[in-house]
């Protein structure tokens, strides 16, 4: 089956004030049945300025808990969303520069 996996994102400052939220797409990938609770390990997710984009330096992967399951019967064909755990981003803790 193909999911589209997705992730809410804060970002906030130094003092803890939210700067953004944002549904950061990772895309769609085929696999087997997911469900809530399950994990994924994808890379680390870090800001280019105030986008947020993949963090690929090594060592940099992390492990997601499944949140919800959002199936849209409205769209034909139907998509499955699957939102991963929430992550909080800091400006300036969380840059990754420009390493690719």
């Amino acid at each position: 089956m193909r999911y589209q996996f997705c992730q809410y994102v804060t970002i906030v400052d130094m003092n803890d004030e939210i700067m953004s939220e944002v549904v950061f797409e990772h895309g769609e990938y085929e696999s087997n049945a997911v469900s809530i609770g399950s994990s994924v390990l994808i890379h680390q997710l870090g800001l280019k300025q105030f986008d947020v984009v993949y963090d690929k330096r090594e060592g940099k992967t992390i492990r997601y808990k499944i949140e919800d399951i959002e199936v849209n019967l409205i769209e034909q064909p139907t998509v499955t969303r699957v939102f991963l755990e929430p992550v909080r981003l800091i400006v300036g803790q969380h840059d990754i520069g420009e390493v690719e």
